[in-house]
C-alpha cells in the first residue's frame, strides 16, 4: 500500500452533495481515507487545530494573572441589605519568599503544562474518535472523506467547551 493523501487534502464539498444521482460511490476530484494511520492522522491534526487555541489562549491568560496579580485590598465588606448575613475580613496574608523560583517561572511552568495537556488531550480525543470512524466506515464499506476527521475533531472540540462551562457557571 501507498502513503495515503497527504494533510489535509480538503475538496470541495459540492462533489460530495450535488449532482451525485446515478453516480459511482467515489467522487472525480475527492480524497478518500481507508487505512487507520490516514484517518487517525487526519484526525489528530485537525483536533490540534481546534484544540490548541483555545489552550493556549487560556494558558496565556493564566500566565499574565500569575505573572501580573490583582491587587487585593483589605478592606471589610459590611453587612448589608443585599447580603445580610455577608461579613467578611481579609486579612493581610504574610508575603512568601520563594528563592529558588520566581512568579514568572511559575506562570511559565503553568503555561507549559497547558501547552502539554492540549497535545496529550488532542491524541487521546484523536484516538478514540478515530477509532469510532475506521470502525463505522470499514463496518459499513464507505468510502471516508476527507472531511469527516474535519467534522469529527470539530465535533470533539465543540463537545470539550461545552462540558467546561457548567464548572465554569459553578465558579463564577
Amino acid at each position: 500500500m501507498g502513503e495515503g493523501p497527504g494533510w489535509p487534502s480538503l475538496y470541495n464539498p459540492n462533489l460530495e452533495f450535488f449532482s451525485i444521482a446515478h453516480s459511482p460511490p467515489r467522487q472525480p476530484g475527492a480524497t478518500y481515507l481507508y487505512q487507520y494511520d490516514d484517518i487517525f492522522r487526519f484526525t489528530f491534526y485537525w483536533t490540534l487545530v481546534f484544540y490548541t487555541p483555545i489552550f493556549v489562549s487560556c494558558g496565556a491568560l493564566v500566565f499574565l494573572n500569575v505573572s501580573f496579580p490583582p491587587k487585593r485590598t483589605y478592606e471589610p465588606f459590611s453587612s448589608s441589605e443585599e447580603y445580610p448575613l455577608l461579613f467578611l475580613r481579609l486579612r493581610p496574608m504574610p508575603r512568601k519568599m520563594n528563592e529558588r523560583r520566581s512568579r514568572v517561572t511559575f506562570a511559565l511552568i503553568i503555561f507549559l503544562a497547558f501547552l502539554v495537556m492540549s497535545v496529550v488531550g488532542a491524541v487521546f480525543e484523536a484516538t478514540i474518535m478515530s477509532l469510532v470512524l475506521f470502525g463505522l466506515f470499514s463496518a459499513g464499506k464507505y468510502n471516508m472523506s476527507t472531511w469527516v476527521p474535519f467534522f469529527s475533531a470539530a465535533l470533539v472540540v465543540f463537545v470539550g467547551l461545552l462540558n467546561a462551562w457548567p464548572s465554569v457557571i459553578y465558579i463564577i
